[in-house]
C-alpha cells in the first residue's frame, strides 16, 4: 500500500502528492471525514514517502521500512489512539488495563507522544506520528497538543485523523492543513464487496448504499441485520401519532446500542431516498424489493416531510455518532418530532 494505491480520493491525493512533490509538505494534517474512507490508509501512504529509502516523497510500500511502518513497527513512526481502540485492534490485551479502556485519548498519552517525537530518529531523517481518533483528545490532551503545534519539532509531520473534526479545538484546526475525505462512491463498494464478500450483484448494491460510502462499515456489515431492513421500515412506517406505547417500542427495540441505532438511521436513511425517488416518478430504488410500500408511502406524504425526515433522521444520527448521545433517547425524541408533524 503506498499513497498512490489509495483508491476513491483523488482530490486528497493529488494534494499531498503536490505537497510532496514541491517539497511543501506541512507539518502538521488534519485529514477529516466519515469512518472507512481511506484516511488512515492516506496517512500509512503519506509517512511511507517521508520515510521510505528506496523511493523518497513517493514511498515503495515494499521496502522493510514501508513494511515495518505498515505494521506500526517503525521507530520513528509514532501511532497514538484511544486505549479502547487499541483493544479493539488486537494491539493491546484487556490485562494490559487495570480499568475499563478508555474511549478517549488522555493527556498522559499526548505527554509521552511529544517526548519520544522530540527525539532524533533513529532510522529516518524526519519523524512522524498518527493520531487515530483525534477528535476523542480530551480537552487537557487537546491543550497540551496545541503546545506543539505552535512549536513543532524540526523534522516532524504530525497526522491527525478525525471523523468528528469539530470536537477538535478551533485553534488546533486552524494550524493544521486540512485534507476532506468524502464517502467513497458507491459502484466502488459495491465491486469490493462482490470480490471479497462474495455477495451477489443487487446486495452488494444494497450494502454499499447502507455503508454510507464507507468502505469499511461495508466489509463489517452483518447481512442478516442487512436482511432484517425489512422490519425496520415496516415497523416505522406503522406508527402512528398518539401511540406512545409502539414509539417507545421501536426506540427500544432499535436503541439497543449505537450500532443498532446508527445502522437503523442509515436503513431510514436510504428508504427515505427510495419514497422521494418514487414521489418524483422514478422507481430505481436501493430497497427494490419494497416498491409497492414505497409507492404507498409515497402517496400519503407530502414532500416537505420527505425533507424533514431526512433532517431529523441525520440530526439524530449526528447526536449518536459525534456526540455519544444516548440511542434510544435520540431514537424517541426524532420519532416525536416527526410524528407530530404527520
Amino acid at each position: 500500500m503506498t499513497l498512490a494505491s489509495v483508491v476513491g480520493q483523488p482530490r486528497a491525493i493529488d494534494a499531498l502528492q503536490a505537497a510532496l512533490r514541491g517539497g511543501s509538505v506541512h507539518h502538521a494534517y488534519l485529514f477529516a471525514g466519515p469512518e472507512g474512507v481511506g484516511k488512515e490508509l492516506a496517512a500509512v501512504g503519506l509517512a511511507q514517502a517521508l520515510v521510505c529509502p528506496e523511493k523518497p516523497n513517493e514511498g515503495c510500500g515494499s521496502c522493510e521500512q514501508c513494511l515495518r511502518l505498515a505494521k506500526g513497527a517503525h521507530p520513528d513512526v509514532t501511532w497514538l489512539m484511544p486505549d479502547a481502540e487499541r483493544l479493539d485492534r488486537g494491539l493491546a490485551g484487556r490485562s494490559d488495563f487495570s480499568g475499563t479502556p478508555s474511549r478517549e485519548i488522555r493527556v498522559e498519552q499526548i505527554r509521552g507522544l511529544l517526548e519520544r517525537i522530540s527525539l532524533r530518529g533513529l532510522e529516518s531523517k524526519r519523524k512522524v506520528a498518527l493520531v487515530v481518533d483525534a477528535h476523542m483528545m480530551n480537552q487537557q490532551a487537546q491543550n497540551a497538543f496545541l503546545k506543539t503545534l505552535e512549536e513543532p519539532p524540526s523534522e516532524t509531520t504530525l497526522i491527525l485523523l478525525a471523523s468528528a473534526p469539530d470536537k477538535l479545538l478551533p485553534t488546533i484546526r486552524s494550524r493544521c492543513s486540512k485534507v476532506h475525505f468524502g464517502p467513497l462512491p458507491v459502484e466502488l463498494i459495491s465491486s469490493r464487496l462482490q470480490k471479497e464478500r462474495k455477495l451477489d450483484a443487487q446486495t452488494a448494491q444494497l450494502a454499499a448504499i447502507m455503508a454510507g460510502g464507507s468502505l469499511g462499515r461495508a466489509l463489517a456489515l452483518d447481512l442478516d441485520a442487512l436482511a432484517a431492513r425489512k422490519e425496520v421500515i415496516s415497523t416505522f412506517e406503522a406508527l402512528k401519532p398518539g401511540e406512545v406505547g409502539a414509539l417507545l417500542r421501536w426506540a427500544d427495540t432499535f436503541g439497543s446500542s449505537r450500532e443498532e441505532a446508527e445502522h437503523a438511521l442509515s436503513i431510514l436513511s436510504v428508504w427515505t431516498r427510495d419514497v422521494a425517488v418514487v414521489k418524483a416518478g422514478g422507481e430505481h430504488l436501493a430497497n427494490r424489493d419494497l416498491l409497492e410500500l414505497a409507492r404507498e408511502v409515497a402517496e400519503r406524504t407530502h414532500e416537505a416531510m420527505l425533507h424533514r425526515r431526512h433532517y431529523l433522521m441525520e440530526k439524530a444520527k449526528g447526536i449518536i455518532v459525534e456526540r455519544n448521545g444516548a440511542p434510544r433517547l435520540q431514537l424517541e425524541r426524532m420519532l416525536i418530532e416527526l410524528l407530530e408533524g404527520r
